[in-house]
């Protein structure tokens, strides 16, 4: 066992020696249990995407919290529900009525970029769920982020792996029922087990990493999610340019054109934002390609259907310029399919 390579400073936790090493190797070794090969081959073939190995430890933990309902183990003490990749280890897209359901839409909601992958759920009135976010789609996740999509695009940055996300999302509920005076023993019960297990394996409860802020400062930008987007950039900084327009600028743009009073004044809004496609176009002939990428990602974001021609226009090439062919996919399939509910595309229980 001591003789595994230790995992990169972007998949998910430690990058130490010693003690680390060990926790690692035995939690590579649990995790092995956790979830057959067969089950880790199946969720590569549906998402296309790498899992890690924090999501096969919290699935093995609520089983062991609720072995006949593992999805709903967190339900009564959090409100939240397990869903996404937990839904095929649970076996319910074998049930689905869909017989062959879009796996880049599950659980997909109005304001995820291609970047996100839902795997919890939260508060329905709001739409709060968390979920991976994946810089690259051959890489582990970056982070796990959480976004009310009732309230908007913005993505919070939730630790490095589900159990910080949990515990930070536990934390915040504490506060909240501490002073109503109710549920505060099941909390205090499940924390216990829960930062118990986390540190059994070593996962990191911070909310912001070592491996994130390293992510963070390679971030170009924040664009209007927040979470920021990470591109090539080499020594003569050849990987990405500015907008020429600011986010309050840009965001002005967008709002005259979204609310034009007709399409002859639509039209006459479309003009700045033109002359900033153009830039575009002129980055991309120079290998500047995070610049289409933040433009198309920052229109996907603001969030009106009179940018969808326009991000289809953007984003996938950016995508294929960038060699993330997959992030376009999923963006075409929700554009496709985009509203404001959420695209669960599996049975829910």
């Amino acid at each position: 066992m001591t003789g595994r390579a230790k995992r990169k400073p972007k998949s998910n936790q430690e990058s130490g020696t010693g003690n680390g090493e060990t926790k690692k190797a035995r939690r590579d070794e649990e995790a092995s249990a956790a979830a057959s090969q067969a089950q880790r081959d199946e969720l590569l073939q549906r998402y296309k995407l790498q899992v890690p190995e924090d999501l096969y430890h919290f699935w093995d933990f609520c089983n062991e919290l609720s072995p006949d309902d593992p999805r709903g183990a967190l339900v009564d003490t959090l409100g939240l529900r397990l869903v996404g990749p937990f839904d095929v280890l649970a076996g319910a897209h074998k049930n689905s009525q869909n017989p062959q359901p879009n796996f880049h839409l599950h659980w997909r909601y109005f304001y995820d970029p291609p970047e996100f992958q839902t795997i919890l759920l939260g508060n329905e009135d709001s739409k709060h769920h968390m979920g991976y976010y994946r810089d690259t789609p051959e890489s582990l996740p970056s982070f796990v982020g959480e976004n009310e999509a009732k309230n908007g695009c913005t993505i919070r940055q939730m630790g490095d792996n589900v159990f910080a996300a949990v515990h930070l999302y536990l934390l915040k509920k504490t506060k909240e029922r501490s002073s109503q005076k109710k549920g505060g023993e099941a909390l205090q019960k499940l924390e216990a087990k829960l930062k118990g297990r986390a540190e059994t394996l070593g996962f990191s409860l911070e909310q912001k990493t070592k491996s994130m802020k390293q992510r963070d400062k390679k971030a170009v930008t924040k664009t209007f999610h927040g979470a920021g987007i990470v591109v090539p950039v080499d020594k003569n900084d050849v990987g990405y340019r500015e907008l020429p327009e600011t986010d309050g600028d840009l965001k002005k743009i967008c709002r005259a054109i979204a609310e034009a009073r007709n399409d002859q004044d639509r039209l006459k809004a479309f003009g700045p934002l033109q002359k900033i496609i153009t830039f575009v176009q002129f980055a991309n002939d120079e290998c500047d390609y995070g610049m289409g990428y933040e433009l198309g990602i920052d229109l996907f974001c603001y969030g009106s259907h009179y940018f969808h021609n326009v991000i289809k226009q953007l984003l996938p090439l950016a995508y294929t310029l960038l060699k993330r062919d997959l992030f376009g996919e999923i963006l075409e399939a929700h554009l496709s399919s985009r509203n404001h509910d959420d695209l669960d595309q599996l049975p829910a229980k």
